[in-house]
């Protein structure tokens, strides 16, 4: 059996080589020149970096949310789990009738590795193409969702359908041991469910690639993999229905505000890309 290290090791590996891959699958070959890393000296990446400290202060907070909780006086028992119930009762079950070892495996892959890939890799192709409008916009909405998704995490905390449904399994931790210590980073007591940042943010990313990019193949694959993640996080025993619509909702809130509101902000800037 791997150990966190050894399964951590695998995973950034693994991410380390798949986005190469996707350059050459999703960037057609005319356009490559367009995204290459001497487009980093642009002086605009100056302006990424308070974006950039944003981000990385979300995943402070984020494992820090056992020491908020705990400072708030909040209880570790504390959970809304019966409000689930009410709303949807054990309809999510219903997922995990189509159980077997290769489907548990295949999306034990999407949530591990295809859900940070999508991020990351629509990230990369935002800041080699130069285009500052859309990178910042992608931050901040990144960060509003995190933001938000932290609040509940704190006063509504709702633990995952395999440690509460009878009949549901949490089949992504009993995968390997290791992977428990990857999960707890940002749910460190399991109950970081309410609304799903899995649902969030790759709705996220897919619609910064459907309506910010052109480049069709990497649409389709972006399209694919959050169908993926929508179902393996429901059939992998972590999220409720309800988990996964907040997730949706806050994903379609968050990119309005940061397209929307903030685009008066960045209407003089002359950053436009096509891609194909």
């Amino acid at each position: 059996m791997i150990s966190s290290n050894e399964l951590d090791f695998m995973i950034m590996l693994s991410l380390i080589f798949s986005v190469p891959a996707g350059y050459y699958i999703f960037v057609p070959e005319l356009l490559r020149s367009k995204y290459y890393y001497r487009n980093l000296e642009s002086s605009g990446i100056s302006d990424i970096l308070p974006y950039a400290a944003s981000a990385a202060f979300i995943f402070i907070l984020m494992d820090s949310q056992r020491k908020i909780s705990n400072f708030l006086g909040l209880s570790p028992s504390l959970n809304y789990d019966r409000y689930m119930l009410m709303l949807e009762g054990t309809k999510v079950s219903v997922f995990q009738s189509l159980a077997n070892p290769m489907l548990t495996y295949f999306c034990g892959v999407v949530y591990l590795v295809g859900f940070p890939f999508l991020l990351i890799f629509t990230f990369i192709l935002f800041l080699f193409s130069q285009d500052d409008k859309a990178l910042k916009e992608y931050a901040i909405t990144f960060i509003l969702i995190y933001l938000i998704a932290y609040v509940f995490y704190i006063f509504f905390p709702v633990n995952v359908t395999g440690h509460v449904l009878p009949g549901v399994i949490p089949l992504l931790y009993q995968l390997n041991p290791a992977i428990m210590g990857i999960v707890t980073i940002c749910s460190p007591r399991l109950n970081n469910c309410f609304p799903s940042l899995h649902a969030a943010l790759s709705v996220m990313a897919t619609m910064f690639i459907l309506f910010k990019t052109d480049l069709r193949r990497y649409k389709v694959f972006a399209v694919g993999t959050t169908i993926f993640i929508l179902f393996s996080i429901l059939y992998l025993g972590i999220h409720w229905i309800t988990d996964m619509i907040g997730g949706i909702i806050l994903a379609l809130s968050s990119y309005f505000v940061a397209t929307r509101i903030f685009k008066k902000r960045f209407k003089n800037e002359s950053t436009h890309f096509y891609m194909r």
